[in-house]
């Protein structure tokens, strides 16, 4: 078996990688460090996890070890796709450099470009920074980049990702054509191959896995979820969550919960706190204090759980990492191999757990595309068909009302009880009209008998003249001049004309 001492590297950081208790190299390790340290070209690929950072770091320091910097001339750069992975490299140097007279600068954002000023104004040996904080220092004059021999570029997909592509390309024209280039990426997206043919000179080419592979000692599972209806379905969902973490019990010692978007990241923090979870969010919105408490506390073990968008996926090496939670199904496939990249770390086992609702089921199918093989399915602990009161964290409102139906007449939304007569049968409903017909027919000689009866003994003219109009018993009104609706018992003072009474 290969050993770091069969690796030709300076005695004094040979001294450090013993002193932190390293002894044989990983794959891209032993792959990677034998042609950096002949000053080749070299171009990583590896999954996530598997000591990338090292395989620059150590051949550098090596190469560096001779030589002193001069002011705003950094003898080496490399550039990181995230604060968090900065800061991460940077660790890394000093663990490796501490028998070694070198100096070092992080350019990261959120914080005061005066102190890195300073820094810069010294000479440093190692840059490490993030492409837009290294433009700004450029752009101010205070950074020259003619001096560098060797530029790594770290997790290059994510690079492009987040649209770095283009800050990349002009920083390789900043610095020497003559420079040692350390090119290392998980995957190897068309655009990367391009970058790669385009500034990497012969490199070597060192695969340790396939394209996009999760790790072997990762147990791996998905959650089928569909809420019970629409505006339940974001409280049932972190119900879920929490039924997952219950169900792992003592083995779930701490655990990194991946969210799509950073609004989310803060509802799960904040549900989880307030059912009694130790939980806090880190995502690329937050200030960047803030963001070194949350990651030193997880990884001091002070915090169980950290709630994160894809900022903490790539790079961070937290060795204990027992499970991962993807609370959402990653939108671009090759996330869901860097987060759960984050658990099984160093040959420790892991697990990683995923929920997946009908909406996200194409994204699904491209996660099983890419790893090659179909994710395992877990019983959802929700249960089948529970009613949306038991599987919602919020109090539900009463649903106790009937449902509308749409009706030509809105009279027929209110039952209206049929009167006596309506409900006889149709046989004596089509004989009652006959009667009424027949009763119509004898009214003319009922209305002449009222009107011989009546005090002031006036015809149809007076009465015309009373209601200002016909009356009912000319040829236009087609009936008589009778009050309709009272009957045969009609008063006599009904049919007076009161007007020439005044």
């Amino acid at each position: 078996m290969t050993k770091f001492t069969d690796l030709n590297l300076n005695a004094k950081v040979l001294k450090a990688i013993d002193e932190a208790g390293y002894e044989s190299p990983t794959p891209i390790q032993a792959g990677a460090i034998p042609p950096a340290l002949e000053g080749r070209d070299v171009l990583g690929i590896a999954q996530t996890g598997t000591g990338k950072t090292a395989s620059f770091t150590l051949p550098m320091l090596s190469l560096l070890a001779r030589g002193r910097a001069r002011a705003r001339m950094p003898r080496s750069l490399v550039l990181c796709p995230t604060r968090e992975l900065a800061a991460q490299v940077a660790e890394n140097f000093d663990t490796y450099s501490k028998h070694l007279k070198l100096t070092k600068a992080l350019l990261i954002g959120g914080v005061s470009f005066k102190e890195q000023d300073k820094l810069i104004d010294k000479g440093v040996d190692v840059l490490i920074a993030t492409p837009g904080r290294l433009l700004d220092h450029f752009e101010r004059g205070k950074l020259i980049l003619s001096d560098v021999k060797v530029m790594v570029v770290d997790e290059a997909d994510r690079m492009l990702d987040m649209g770095f592509i283009p800050d990349i390309e002009r920083i390789f024209g900043l610095t020497p054509f003559t420079r040692q280039t350390l090119f290392f990426s998980a995957t190897m997206a068309p655009e990367i191959e391009r970058i790669t043919n385009t500034f990497l000179s012969n490199p070597e080419r060192i695969e340790v896995a396939r394209q996009a592979t999760t790790s072997e000692n990762i147990e791996q599972g998905v959650v089928m979820f569909k809420g019970s209806r629409k505006d339940r379905e974001a409280s049932e969902k972190r119900k879920l969550l929490r039924l997952l973490i219950d169900a792992e019990g003592e083995k779930c010692t701490n655990a990194i919960i991946f969210c799509n978007r950073k609004m989310d990241v803060d509802i799960v923090a904040k549900s989880l706190k307030k059912y009694g979870y130790d939980a806090a969010p880190i995502h690329g919105d937050l200030d960047q204090s803030q963001r070194t408490r949350t990651l030193e506390g997880f990884r001091g073990g002070e915090l169980r759980f950290l709630v994160a968008s894809d900022v903490a996926a790539r790079g961070l090496d937290v060795p204990s990492v027992s499970h991962v939670f993807n609370f959402d199904v990653p939108s671009h496939a090759e996330d869901y191999v860097h987060r759960i990249g984050r658990t099984g770390r160093a040959g420790r086992d892991g697990k990683a757990i995923m929920i997946c609702q009908p909406r996200d089921e194409k994204n699904f199918e491209d996660v099983e595309r890419l790893v090659q093989k179909e994710i395992p399915r877990i019983e959802n602990p929700l249960g089948k068909a529970k009613p949306a009161e038991e599987t919602s964290d919020a109090p539900a409102k009463s649903d106790d009302k009937p449902k509308r139906t749409r009706s030509r007449s809105r009279k027929a939304d209110k039952p209206v009880e049929a009167p006596a007569e309506d409900k006889q049968p149709q046989a004596q409903k089509a004989e009652a009209k006959v009667d009424a017909r027949t009763d119509d027919k004898a009214q003319p000689e009922k209305a002449e008998a009222a009107q011989d009866e009546r005090k002031s003994g006036r015809g149809n003219k007076d009465e015309k003249k009373s209601r200002g109009g016909r009356g009912r018993g000319d040829k236009r009104g087609g009936n008589d001049n009778r009050v309709v609706g009272l009957g045969d018992h009609t008063p006599d003072f009904i049919g007076l004309s009161f007007r020439e009474r005044i």
